[in-house]
């Protein structure tokens, strides 16, 4: 029995270390994509990879102005960072 609560809490810890953040927004009020990206790379951002999180955040992989590498989401409706790993 120790056995069972024990994997399932090492379950329960794994995926929330991987899980991101949730955005409650209405999609109706979300940047359209094209406009999103476009604001990022103005920032300076490579971007490699754009989607939206299961959490329904945008979600970019890639680079920042720096050239560091980074993942991070964002509020679809505003662009504004929450969280970067």
């Amino acid at each position: 029995m120790k056995k069972i609560i024990a994997a399932a809490l090492l379950s329960a810890v794994t995926a929330s270390a991987f899980a991101g953040p949730t955005c409650n927004v209405p999609e109706a009020q979300w940047m359209k994509e094209a406009d999103f990206i476009a604001s990022k790379e103005a920032q300076g951002f490579k971007i490699k990879t754009f989607k939206v999180s299961k959490g329904k955040c945008y979600e970019i992989y890639g680079f920042d102005k720096d050239g560091k590498k980074v993942e991070i989401y964002f509020n679809p409706a505003t662009g504004a960072e929450i969280e970067r790993k």
